[in-house]
């Protein structure tokens, strides 16, 4: 297949002819040449060559000019060609091989058809040739081009060997599968669940970096049940992991509280692009597993799983090298206070019980209600309707309150005091008269929201009751 068509860009052409001008062998690899076919956007560009890349990235930097920023990595053997807003990446051809103790590849030269090898999946184990002979022929030796179309993740090689020389791509799979609403093959799929305990030799900021990507994608639930099913989970979150499943005693069991948080989680991601909301959503109930209780009159009990989940956050986020600053804070307080809304729909809906949660919840309070609604996921939707309907009035008073509380804290433009100098009066009901009326006339927009206005306002409303200013509020030299 020839995709000289949809290598659009001169970068593509010039890198080429580069190439050639120094007898080497060049293609664009991997990621790009995978979302090209898929019709998504890729800002990464990676270009292969059967020699040095950094050689070959330096006379693309002298080609491209003025403007140009070339960085060498040669401990690596990459460089990177950066101008504006386009990044190259370019790596030599080469072979890798793995000892079982150590994720660090033994690196040495190799052929186009070695660096194809080994790559993590055959979607990304494609190639685009830029010389100019052969420009846009495409190189795919393990049908990563058929894969795409099977919507399928597969290893190009045997995947145990593949998973255990860089277990990291066990959830690279998991991943793709989330982001692109893949398969994992089922061969893949076992190899990783052999595998699983390989995890352990990864560093928290490679999984974390995955996690995220899985976070980001229209239904992060895919990757959560592929890690729990393969059983990563267990080795990189183990709380969440316990949450799966359901216990029976005497007949009565709860719901498994791990399909539940899936169905939040998607909801909430349905709703809003930030991350750390859709965070709160997978730990809203990290709690239950260690506050689960069987009472023989009320059944499974999970008593303040709210605050232990919200300190289960922590600990997580430690762990994995989450953010502990502002993010840490925002996803616990979410997690404490998520079953607050609830209480309020089943109790009277008071001013002053709203008050209190508006005041804890503070700025997130928008961003809690989205958590509220979407923890509503009961089958019976008759149900499920009634408790949205109710959600709809404790938001309604949430603004009812807010609106009441500005209104209160206003200030008259002339206070009390000025009032009591102005007509000679001490602290009487007739201040508070003037000051009511006052505020009163503002809010009907009878009288404006300054100063002058209110002065005459207040002069005008003391004639009708034969008080008389003491001085003219007007005159600068009083």
């Amino acid at each position: 297949m020839n995709l000289k068509n949809k290598l659009k860009s001169k970068i593509f052409t010039n890198v080429g002819i580069t190439a050639d001008s120094i007898n080497r062998e060049c293609y664009v690899v991997g990621g790009y040449v995978r979302d090209l076919l898929l019709h998504r956007h890729s800002k990464d560009i990676d270009f292969v060559t059967v020699g040095s890349g950094i050689e070959l990235a330096e006379k693309v930097a002298e080609t491209l000019g003025r403007g140009t920023h070339l960085a060498v990595y040669r401990n690596y053997g990459t460089a990177q060609v950066s101008r504006g807003k386009l990044e190259l990446e370019f790596v030599g051809a080469r072979r890798e091989s793995y000892r079982r103790d150590s994720r660090n590849p033994i690196v040495e030269d190799g052929t186009l058809d070695d660096d194809l090898a080994r790559r993590d999946f055959t979607i990304n184990a494609m190639a685009i040739k830029v010389n100019t002979d052969g420009f846009g022929d495409l190189i795919d030796r393990y049908d990563g081009l058929g894969d795409l179309d099977r919507r399928i993740i597969r290893t190009p090689l045997d995947p145990d060997i593949t998973f255990s020389d860089d277990p990291l791509r066990m959830m690279r799979a998991v991943r793709f599968a989330t982001q692109l609403q893949f398969d994992i093959y089922p061969e893949t799929f076992e190899a990783i669940r052999r595998n699983a305990d390989r995890i352990d030799i990864i560093t928290a900021d490679r999984i974390k970096d995955e996690l995220f990507k899985i976070m980001a994608s229209p239904r992060p639930s895919i990757g959560w049940e592929l890690m729990l099913g393969s059983g990563l989970l267990a080795h990189i979150m183990p709380e969440l992991a316990r949450m799966s499943g359901i216990e029976v005693v005497k007949g009565r069991g709860h719901k498994d509280n791990f399909k539940h948080t899936m169905t939040v989680l998607d909801t909430v991601a349905e709703t809003s692009d930030n991350v750390w909301l859709r965070w709160a959503a997978l730990f809203h109930d990290i709690g239950k597993p260690l506050t689960k209780h069987y009472d023989a009159e009320r059944g499974w009990t999970f008593h303040n799983h709210n605050f232990v989940g919200a300190k289960l956050v922590k600990t997580i986020f430690r762990r994995l090298h989450f953010p502990l600053g502002a993010e840490l804070r925002y996803v616990s307080k979410l997690v404490e206070l998520h079953m607050r809304p609830i209480a309020l729909v089943e109790d009277e809906v008071t001013d002053s019980a709203v008050r209190r949660l508006a005041n804890y919840a503070e700025e997130d309070l928008a961003d809690l209600m989205i958590l509220a609604r979407a923890d509503i996921t009961s089958k019976d939707e008759a149900k499920k309707q009634r408790f949205l309907a109710n959600f709809d009035i404790v938001e309604e008073k949430f603004r009812e309150t807010h609106a009441k509380d500005v209104e209160r804290n206003r200030k008259n433009p002339v206070d009390g005091n000025e009032i009591m100098a102005l007509f000679g009066l001490p602290q009487c009901p007739e201040v508070g008269y003037f000051t009511s009326n006052l505020k009163q006339a503002i809010k009907d927009c009878v009288v404006e929201d300054n100063r002058e206005a209110a002065f005459e306002y207040l002069i005008k409303l003391a004639d009708e009751k034969g008080i008389k200013p003491l001085y003219d509020p007007f005159d600068a030299t009083v």
